[in-house]
């Protein structure tokens, strides 16, 4: 009988130079999250966010030729300011979950955990942890397969909510 190596979720990391509290509430509220959220490049529209458990955000994400693409977060766990937990899709316009406009083998739905820590010197830490959920074992290969190319992308989201934290250091 052969066994099935089973890769480690996918972890990524960053330390911003911004306190906890405010870096937790600028990623549950939609009016900070629309600066800063999303692949470079792209913009957040119709945001609506419902912060509870079972609630859910629901946006889309614009791409420099205008196309439009959806994605929602359906909230399992809400620990201010120390983690929120949910299962992230793409969707359709309504909230429905839809397959990955560019990848139909990417899993329908992945478990995602954002961790927010508090650092001794005012700065906060979080870190990332997502895995395929429900998934099949071609849709788990696909998603495991793609770590390096969620790098970069959780690198140009990092990037941005770097910029927006200090523009708000700013105002």
């Amino acid at each position: 009988m052969n066994k099935v190596a089973v890769k480690p979720p996918f972890v990524i990391s960053r330390i911003f130079d911004a306190p906890r509290e405010l870096v937790f509430k600028v990623f549950t509220d939609p009016g900070h999250m629309q600066h800063w959220w999303g692949p470079k490049g792209f913009e957040i529209v119709s945001p609506k966010l419902d912060l509870r458990p079972g609630g859910t955000f629901h946006y889309g994400m614009q791409a420099p030729d205008g196309s439009v693409m959806w994605g929602r977060f359906v909230y399992r766990e809400i620990s201010a300011p120390e983690r929120v937990a949910f299962i992230s899709s793409f969707s359709d316009a309504d909230g429905g979950i839809a397959r990955h406009p560019m990848a139909p083998g990417w899993p329908l739905e992945m478990l995602t955990v954002f961790a927010f820590e508090e650092l001794d010197d005012g700065r906060t830490k979080i870190v990332v942890t997502s895995s395929a959920y429900n998934a099949s074992d071609e849709e788990t290969a696909t998603f495991d397969s793609n770590h390096p190319s969620m790098t970069n992308g959780f690198g140009g989201t990092f990037e941005k909510l770097e910029a927006y934290l200090v523009s708000l250091r700013k105002r």
